[in-house]
């Protein structure tokens, strides 16, 4: 017995240290795991306040009638019902913000990685280029448009005073529902400082090497450009396409400034039935301003939340697809193509 019991004092005695050693990992990684979340806590708390709070109320929202006077009232799917079978705005909305995306996106795209191109084979004068193209940048949004508005007012702006000059009838831009858009596309051109400030620093880190072997054999300028710089810089690429389709599909204060100030112009006109509501003809209602009205303008808060749920849901699924399919055409420096 008493061997027994020198045996399991002996095994006791191996055993503590392990157990300390345990002990004092488990209180070290304890002590890591809350010096990470100490540093991050702001994050967090600015994450769940900010972001997560404003989501999930949001969507409970949704699912009420709200006028931000009274206390929301449940009534169940009847804003989704609403939104998807008898609001005769939210399929015109959905069409004119597609539209910016389908044509506003890769046209900015095209022209940030063009002027991109040409100051990246300026031999001279590169830092003024550079400064003048991105300047148009730091405009703030409401007064880009007021500025684009008044240059292209059809019956005194210089744009059209310019091409009367050239006999050309120039067109009615911000007053014309055919052209409407395309003004905007031209105003977000006007604005691709930032997108081509990233192009540019890619074009500029594209190995010489890849160039001089392009060269070597025989390849034209053409050639160089389509198998070697684009797929170099694809990422980039990706990247301006995702924040774009993600920027049109929030596009509201280009749209909303432009509306309200080509509206005024034509009640001025002596037109006075015009109505600000996406002038002119709901060309300029997109997804976004629609939300807005139908929350801020009639206080239909908790149909507006269903609209913002709904505008969530589609901005995920559509970066989503996005990047599921760039692992078609992107390459990354390093990595096998799959």
């Amino acid at each position: 017995m008493s061997l027994n019991t020198s045996v399991d004092a002996g095994a006791a005695a191996l055993a503590a240290p392990v157990i300390d050693r345990t002990r004092a990992k488990r209180k070290a990684a304890r002590r890591r795991r809350g010096l990470v979340l100490l540093f991050m806590s702001p994050w967090i708390v600015g994450f769940s306040v900010f972001f997560g709070y404003p989501i999930v109320y949001s969507a409970y929202l949704s699912f009420t009638h709200y006028d931000l006077l009274s206390a929301p009232r449940w009534i169940g799917t009847a804003n989704y019902r609403y939104l998807f079978h008898d609001d005769p705005l939210v399929w015109p909305a959905v069409r004119n913000s597609l539209w910016i995306i389908a044509i506003g996106v890769p046209c900015q795209v095209v022209a940030a990685f063009g002027i991109a191109a040409m100051v990246a084979r300026a031999r001279a004068g590169v830092g003024l280029f550079r400064t003048i193209f991105y300047l148009p940048a730091l405009a703030p949004p409401v007064v880009a448009t007021l500025a684009f508005v008044y240059l292209l007012n059809p019956a005194t702006g210089p744009v059209n005073l310019a091409l009367s000059h050239l006999g050309i009838n120039g067109p009615l831009w911000f007053q014309s529902p055919q052209w409407s858009k395309p003004s905007l596309v031209l105003l977000s051109m006007w604005q691709v400082g930032n997108t081509m400030i990233i192009f540019l620093a890619a074009i500029l880190d594209v190995p010489k090497p890849l160039y001089e072997s392009a060269q070597l054999d025989g390849d034209g300028a053409f050639q160089r450009l389509r198998w070697v710089t684009l797929p170099t810089i694809s990422p980039v690429i990706l990247f301006s396409v995702v924040i774009g389709v993600i920027y049109g599909l929030q596009y509201f204060t280009q749209a909303y400034v432009a509306a309200n100030v080509a509206s005024g112009q034509a009640s001025q006109a002596g037109d006075q039935t015009v109505n600000n509501y996406g002038y002119p003809e709901g060309s300029t209602l997109f997804y976004p301003v629609l939300l807005y009205q139908q929350g801020f303008r009639y206080f239909n808060m908790g149909y507006a939340s269903a609209l913002s749920i709904l505008l969530l849901g589609v901005a995920f699924v559509v970066t989503l697809l996005i990047i599921l399919n760039s692992r078609r055409w992107v390459h990354y420096a390093g990595a096998e193509r799959g």
